[in-house]
């Protein structure tokens, strides 16, 4: 049993938190001498023998945080992993990146590179990480038992889990709401993902039309499956949309790539934005101001939710009780592609 013991599992039994474990086995006086009593029978009971690493002791840390992201050429992931990268610097700590692709084997695979690498603490970018099935994030539970793990922008509810977010639905439905109300009628919702993330943005998009007494149509909901690069493919789907007959006089996007398609569709087909079609995208990245005019797009706040998870793990590191869930909101800035 001692072997597969982790301090996860002394939390559990003991009924206290993880970081309360941490400070007994590290010799802190910040413990009530019964919950240190408790702890300690606990780890006596089942034999446990701290990892020689002690990671999350804040005994021979390695000073090194494994970072993982599906795609560093997705400028939102690369500028994350600059304000993260940025940030562990100026805390004295190394990183490690691993690329993964979307596919859940590597994913599991560069996990586990990570953790054989005796880091402190993984840093999962983006919500692709979460699945919606459950039995898909077991893989999280397991690296949680054994260093916290951190999100970017995705909410799990795990122990030693802790999730800086933005609420994508929200923002989403605001930027909806606006639109709707400068008179807007017919809004095409065009987005690229079903990752936690965009699905929350979907949901706000519904939310807005709902409240408006606006039916939710299919039609008016498209998911473009190419490439964050492919902005003519973007302009393309959009083009076949509207020859096909969907009418529109607002787009909404999940990602500024799509909004710079559907720019580039309504200056082929000579349509006048903002003055027939208003279109918002969403991160607030350079993207916005490579089209004439600007593009209006929701900011998520990314700098603010990097500095805070660097916070959030450096309090962690140093056994300090730490929020498990720290939540933004977006809002959005307005350029000429809007008309409100």
């Amino acid at each position: 049993m001692s072997s597969q013991m982790t301090i996860y599992d002394i939390s559990k039994k003991a009924g206290v938190s993880i970081a309360t474990v941490s400070r007994v086995l590290n010799g802190s006086t910040n413990v009530k001498p019964r919950t240190r009593k408790k702890v300690m029978d606990i780890i006596e009971q089942y034999g446990y023998k701290p990892n020689a690493f002690a990671r999350g002791l804040g005994l021979n840390s390695m000073k090194t945080i494994g970072i993982l992201c599906a795609d560093a050429s997705d400028l939102y992931l690369a500028k994350a992993i600059y304000y993260i990268e940025q940030n562990l610097r100026e805390n004295g700590y190394n990183s490690v990146l691993c690329c993964t692709g979307y596919e859940m084997q590597s994913r599991k695979e560069s996990l586990n590179l990570l953790l054989s690498q005796h880091v402190d603490s993984v840093v999962m970018v983006g919500s692709n990480f979460i699945m919606n099935n459950s039995e898909d994030n077991q893989y999280v539970r397991d690296a949680a038992a054994t260093v916290p793990i951190m999100l970017l922008n995705a909410d799990f509810d795990c122990p030693n889990v802790y999730c800086t977010l933005c609420d994508d639905y929200k923002a989403t439905q605001d930027a909806t709401e606006k639109m709707l109300a400068s008179g807007t009628k017919d809004i095409l919702y065009l987005y690229n993902s079903n990752s936690y993330s965009g699905l929350k943005k979907l949901a706000g998009f519904q939310n807005a039309l709902l409240s408006h007494d606006i039916p939710v149509k299919k039609q008016m909901q498209q998911c473009f499956k190419g490439s964050h690069e492919d902005i003519d493919g973007v302009k393309n789907f959009v083009e076949g949309l509207y020859k096909k007959g969907l009418k529109f006089d607002g787009i909404v996007t999940s990602d500024d790539f799509l909004a710079i398609g559907a720019m580039n569709f309504a200056r082929a087909n000579n349509i006048n934005v903002p003055g027939d079609l208003q279109i918002i995208g969403y991160n607030n990245s350079i993207l916005t101001l490579c089209s004439e005019p600007d593009i209006s797009s929701v900011d998520n706040r990314l700098e603010d939710m990097c500095i805070q998870l660097v916070k959030t793990l450096i309090g962690t590191l140093s056994q300090n009780e730490m929020p498990q869930k720290t939540i933004f909101s977006g809002e959005l800035v307005k350029r000429g592609s809007t008309n409100f």
